[in-house]
């Protein structure tokens, strides 16, 4: 069987129009499964197969292209699973205009903005009809958290520091 690996996570096989997200180690590449072991996906040349470059390079690119590539060769040695991650929210389009639309896009060298147009808006608007990123919800979110705990690190400093300078002056 084609997906016989330790690297799928979870018990769930992929089924035409499924997504799929590749754990990349500080980010995930998502993907949409096709059938028989083909994806297609919206890649920035840090993220074709064989490129070799730096995948945290993708922050740096502008453009995309839409291909379809062996899972296996994408997903390389990294782990992956399905995440069909926006069905509880909202209904997935009907698998044949999913697999329709992402055969239309093929070839296609489309805008890439790691956050309003990367590779989970991508695929979660050819399932869903709506682009969404959930990582960059998250990081967001972590960031903002990240924020506010060093600013408040800062405050608490500020003022110890102007309480030691009163203890000097009096």
């Amino acid at each position: 069987m084609l997906f016989r690996s330790t690297r799928l996570v979870g018990p769930a096989f992929p089924e035409p129009g499924d997504l799929i997200e590749i754990f990349r180690g500080t980010y995930q590449h998502w993907v949409l499964y096709l059938g028989e072991g083909d994806i297609v996906h919206l890649a920035p040349p840090s993220e074709i197969t064989g490129a070799g470059l730096n995948r945290f390079m993708s922050v740096m690119y502008d453009k995309a292209t839409v291909l379809k590539d062996e899972l296996t060769g994408v997903a390389g040695k990294d782990r992956f699973h399905v995440n069909n991650l926006l069905d509880k929210k909202h209904e997935p389009r009907h698998v044949c205009a999913i697999l329709r639309d992402a055969h239309s896009l093929l070839g296609l060298e489309l805008p890439y903005c790691l956050l309003r147009g990367n590779c989970e808006h991508f695929v979660t608007e050819l399932r869903y009809g709506r682009a969404e990123s959930q990582q960059i919800h998250y990081a967001v979110k972590v960031g903002v958290r990240a924020l506010a705990a060093s600013m408040k690190i800062l405050t608490e400093a500020s003022k110890r520091r102007g309480k030691k300078e009163k203890k000097r002056h009096h």
